[in-house]
């Protein structure tokens, strides 16, 4: 066994940077916050007490738990924003006229309606020949222009 349990994980005490989302901070672990506070918990237990955890290493591995519980909190609140304003950016297109690139040729339609997913909104076009078309990704409009 591993003397020390963060090298049992097969990782740093650091796992991940700031920059990276919150699921891979969970993944590199496979744990939570909760439970890699634990696991200095148990570190602190199971050290050989001739050679106790240094100090300094030890308030700079919470630090760094502290820092990856503070970006995954940053990173959900980011994805709730822009989930937010996703849905905000497809329900001002209701009733307006957009394009969208197929192929060579570009639609264009009446948006008559938004379904809202996982996978984000879609739109429904009604064109001026009174084709329905579904499941338009709100990444695909080219253009959008007011009806008149």
């Amino acid at each position: 066994m591993a003397s020390n349990p963060i090298d049992a994980l097969g990782g740093s005490a650091t796992g991940t940077s700031g920059t990276q989302s919150t699921q891979s901070a969970t993944d590199a672990f496979g744990l939570g916050f909760e439970d890699l506070l634990k696991i200095v918990l148990t570190q602190l237990t199971y050290q050989d007490p001739l050679k106790p955890m240094d100090n300094f290493q030890f308030v700079s591995q919470l630090a760094q738990f502290s820092q990856i519980q503070q970006t995954q909190q940053m990173s959900e609140s980011l994805q709730a924003l822009v989930s937010a304003q996703s849905t905000a950016q497809a329900a001002s297109l209701l009733g307006r006229t957009v394009e969208i690139p197929a192929g060579s040729v570009t639609l264009s339609g009446k948006v008559t309606a938004i379904a809202f997913s996982t996978n984000g909104p879609s739109l429904t076009i009604t064109t001026s020949s009174n084709q329905t078309i579904s499941d338009i990704s709100l990444s695909s409009v080219s253009k959008i222009r007011e009806t008149n």
